[in-house]
């Protein structure tokens, strides 16, 4: 015979034993967002372990840890919310990429499959030792753990969890690497062969000024002050990768979809040949007929102290105009087929210089810093 249940004062917890042969818990954990008292309910055949139970609740709530209700997330679940509706509308866009990278390539494939409120510590250091394991630096292992931190962060302040594993787990030891400095003899070699390059006076206000690629490409002229000399940092270019534009996003790239692997000795890609497409592969926005958001961009530079303005030393002012004569020369002679941007360094038709064939030329030009004989047989680029 079942012992009759006995009501509880408002508010307070309560256990029973029910008809159907458990031992029940009810706790009151707060108000719901309906404004309705959030009454959990525990259950179990032993009276203490249900006792231990509602205990536990008492404590998470007294502590202010309270998890929301409803079916809990898995992994992968929340990875992709957060990735799309909460970071993405707030970060920066390298700092989207960063982070997409992490879930897509490492988080959602390597641990996605738990409950998001049993992920535990060891899961993330064992994600992290396969990475390892499978040839990737410390490094990298680095970037996914402070992307889990902060989208388990996250989930912690919107009480999806009632802690933040990442925040436990440890990633592997990062030895730093000792940075070697540019002898002068060096300076002086890089700078002479970059200004003999087409467009090099860009490398040597880089190196002079000690600003990032992004913002030495994305110079103009209107932010060039003859009078005081002085140049405005307030943009930088980027390259964005392009985003669907269409409904269907998997039947728009289904001519582009990669079904099985490259065979052995593949010479068809220059690079490492691209695993098989997942089945419901949306990628290859770059084909889309309404695609978007992609190609080179002009983006803020990082904050308010990014944005500032630098006084050029004389010779370096004087660099820079002699390459704004050469430009004009190169506008004369592109008539109709030059592209007005206004940027200080640009293609021969005025386009903008893609930050890949600048990272390309810049390796090329340190190259040349060894064997500084043989420079004049590249292309001047």
């Amino acid at each position: 015979m079942s012992q009759s249940k006995s009501r509880a004062a408002n508010g307070r917890s309560s256990i029973y034993f029910g008809n159907d042969g458990y031992w029940h818990g009810r706790v009151t954990m707060g108000v719901r967002d309906d404004g309705k008292p959030d009454r959990r309910h525990v259950r179990g055949k032993d009276k203490a372990a249900v006792t231990a139970k509602v205990q536990k609740l008492e404590s998470q709530r007294d502590e202010g840890i309270v998890t929301r209700t409803g079916r809990a997330w898995t992994l992968e679940k929340w990875l992709n919310h957060w990735l799309e509706n909460i970071a993405r509308p707030s970060v920066r866009y390298k700092t989207y990429v960063g982070y997409r990278t992490a879930v897509h390539k490492h988080l959602i494939p390597g641990i996605g499959a738990h409950r998001l409120d049993r992920l535990e510590p060891e899961h993330l250091e064992k994600l992290y030792a396969r990475m390892q394991a499978d040839g990737l630096k410390a490094g990298t292992a680095h970037q996914v753990h402070r992307t889990a931190r902060t989208a388990f962060g996250e989930a912690f302040k919107r009480r999806r969890i009632t802690r933040n594993p990442a925040e436990f787990a440890k990633p592997p030891r990062i030895d730093e690497e000792e940075i070697e400095p540019f002898e002068a003899e060096e300076i002086d070699r890089l700078l002479r062969i970059a200004l003999a390059k087409r467009n090099g006076v860009r490398f040597v206000v880089a190196l002079a000024l000690g600003i990032r690629q992004g913002e030495a490409l994305g110079l103009k002229w209107s932010r060039l002050d003859k009078v005081t000399k002085t140049l405005r940092i307030s943009k930088a270019l980027q390259r964005r990768t392009w985003q669907h534009g269409c409904d269907d996003t998997h039947a728009c790239g289904a001519r582009y979809h990669t079904a099985k692997p490259c065979k052995p000795n593949c010479k068809r890609h220059k690079r490492a040949c691209p695993p098989p497409c997942p089945p419901d592969c949306t990628s290859h926005a770059r084909w889309c007929p309404q695609r978007h958001g992609g190609g080179l961009v002009e983006a803020d530079v990082k904050s308010k102290a990014g944005r500032r303005g630098i006084a050029l030393p004389d010779e370096l002012f004087t660099l820079i105009m002699e390459h704004r004569k050469v430009q004009d020369g190169e506008r004369e002679l592109a008539c109709t087929e030059w592209h007005e941007g206004d940027w200080m360094f640009a293609q021969p038709t005025g386009k903008p210089i893609d930050p890949r064939r600048d990272q390309y030329e810049w390796k090329a030009l340190l190259a040349l810093i060894i064997h500084a004989d043989g420079w004049l047989a590249l292309d001047g680029g």
